[in-house]
């Protein structure tokens, strides 16, 4: 049970979600060769995949959150096994100091939503646990939102390099 002192937050939460998702939509839309397809740059592939997935669990977290008398750690549990299982499949194999940091914090923003969920389907009523995911969504938006800024950079490094990937002389968009 959510009390309804977190209604406003989890409305808001979940509308910029909304509007965030749009937004990467936008970008993808407008640099959709250098981003998707056969011959994208797997790095902004990445980091638009990144980004989408940590908006999609805030998007989702803040609507269950909204549904009332439901509890809320079960679907917040499913949507961090999804997230988590999505992080580890996008980044093993493409290690890099320069993601490093990033996926360390996707990871615990994910495990720990985990861990929160599974304890608030064990204690529905603990005010404390939906603090805590709360949290959990600032995060997911934190590190969604410096993927897409990543994911920004990127493209215009390659739009300033004529088209080419950044960091991939030589390789056709």
């Amino acid at each position: 049970m959510i009390p309804s002192s977190y209604v406003g937050f989890f409305q808001t939460a979940s509308q910029a979600a909304g509007a965030l998702i749009g937004l990467l939509f936008v970008v993808v839309v407008l640099r959709p060769g250098r981003i998707v397809g056969a011959h994208a740059d797997p790095v902004a592939r990445g980091l638009a995949a990144s980004s989408f997935t940590g908006l999609v669990d805030a998007f989702f977290v803040s609507l269950l959150a909204l549904i009332p008398g439901d509890n809320l750690g079960i679907g917040a549990a499913i949507m961090a096994v999804l997230s988590l299982y999505h992080t580890l499949r996008l980044h093993l194999g493409r290690p890099g100091a320069r993601h490093s940091v990033i996926f360390a914090a996707s990871l615990a923003a994910y495990g720990f939503q985990l861990f929160t969920s599974v304890e608030f389907v064990l204690h529905p009523h603990d005010a404390q646990l939906v603090d805590n995911l709360s949290f959990v969504i600032i995060g997911c938006f934190a590190v969604a939102l410096s993927r897409a800024w990543q994911l920004l950079q990127n493209t215009a490094d390659t739009a300033e390099d004529g088209g080419q990937p950044a960091g991939r002389p030589g390789t056709a968009p």
